[in-house]
């Protein structure tokens, strides 16, 4: 598995797998999944040389992080990147009042309670500690911090600013004390990661989805202004939640609902470029996000051993030149888009 360094702070940095693994799928996401199918589908990723995992409190409630600290607590610490986020707080529930239900399936009965303060952030990474059964984390995101879950910019506004006011201190303080190396945000909109970076003194951005073959308008300022500042790109989401995985089939994903009339039409646009060129669409999304330079780590999901063994595929698989020509010719893709000859290994 090819590695990818980042040292913004001189503190000897870390290094990524270019292959990581997002882990909400371990927290029974749209379907629940046994502790031993769990186990096997973060062996087969560790079997393939991944290195890089990222969890949250609110995949599965805490049941993504039991499940991958159960696994990772067996590892030499040093062998491995970890990421957790913070931003809500995890409170026992009635079963009806528990969040995620018809998205998370068999998890414990909790209700998120976001709360991005000083003491917020604390509490929450305290309690990853405990569900992980790590000492250690080597990032730490903010989560969520943006209008697609907060409903609206005005909402969005007051939790930004009970972030810099409050849980911004206690991340850099984490970061100063040596807690963690790195800090940053995991966020669905690029704008907001742009926000926060000209707001405050972040290492890394973990875009989910906005950074794809379907759509790349992260490269009208705020790409480049993580080149400029060294800033690391962890990119989530690289099938979009699902679209560029399946193809424009019936019912696919798009930001985790129903995909659009103009999602599926552009998206069937792509696939054929790709069948051109002999090309699997999902080989194709996957190796796009690291063309570019900021991007240290690409960390689709995985629920099933065969899907992670899909992944490793896809990233093993060259992706000639004339194929990110085509679709930029077309239309199908920024021409400022970086692509590098044969980018799959």
């Amino acid at each position: 598995m090819k590695t990818r360094h980042w040292d913004r702070r001189g503190n000897g940095g870390l290094t990524f797998t270019e292959l990581g693994f997002g882990t909400a799928p371990l927290g029974n996401l749209y379907r629940a999944i046994s502790d031993e199918e769990a186990a096997a589908v973060v062996d087969a990723a560790w079997q393939y040389g991944i290195r890089y995992f990222d969890t949250a409190p609110l995949y599965g409630l805490g049941l993504a992080e039991r499940r991958v600290g159960r696994f990772l607590a067996r590892k030499k610490r040093e062998d491995f990147v970890v990421s957790t986020k913070v931003g809500r707080i995890m409170k026992v529930c009635r079963p009806d009042e528990r969040t995620g239900i018809g998205k998370f399936f068999d998890t414990p009965n909790r209700r998120e309670i976001f709360d991005y303060s000083y003491d917020g952030v604390m509490r929450s990474l305290e309690a990853s500690f405990e569900r992980t059964g790590l000492d250690s984390f080597d990032i730490l995101f903010v989560h969520d911090l943006d209008v697609f879950n907060h409903g609206t910019p005005e909402a969005c506004d007051h939790y930004v600013e009970q972030f810099m006011t409050g849980g911004y201190h206690a991340m850099i303080s984490l970061r100063d004390q040596g807690v963690v190396k790195a800090i940053g945000g995991g966020i669905n909109e690029w704008e907001m990661c742009q926000t926060l970076a000209e707001r405050g003194d972040f290492d890394l951005f973990l875009l989910a989805g906005r950074y794809t073959l379907l759509e790349q308008d992260a490269l009208e300022s705020f790409l480049p202004m993580c080149e400029a500042r060294d800033i690391g790109i962890v990119l989530g989401a690289p099938y979009n939640s699902g679209i560029l995985a399946t193809g424009p089939i019936s019912g696919a994903q798009y930001n985790y609902s129903d995909a659009p009339s103009e999602i599926l039409d552009r998206v069937r646009r792509i696939e054929q470029v790709c069948r051109e060129h002999h090309v699997a669409l999902a080989d194709a999304a996957l190796n796009f996000p690291l063309n570019h330079p900021a991007v240290v780590s690409v960390i689709p999901g995985g629920q099933s051993v065969d899907q992670v063994t899909s992944n490793h595929r896809a990233r093993n698989t060259p992706i000639p030149c004339e194929l990110w020509e085509e679709l930029k010719a077309l239309g199908l893709m920024r021409v400022d888009a970086p692509v590098r000859e044969d980018s799959g290994r």
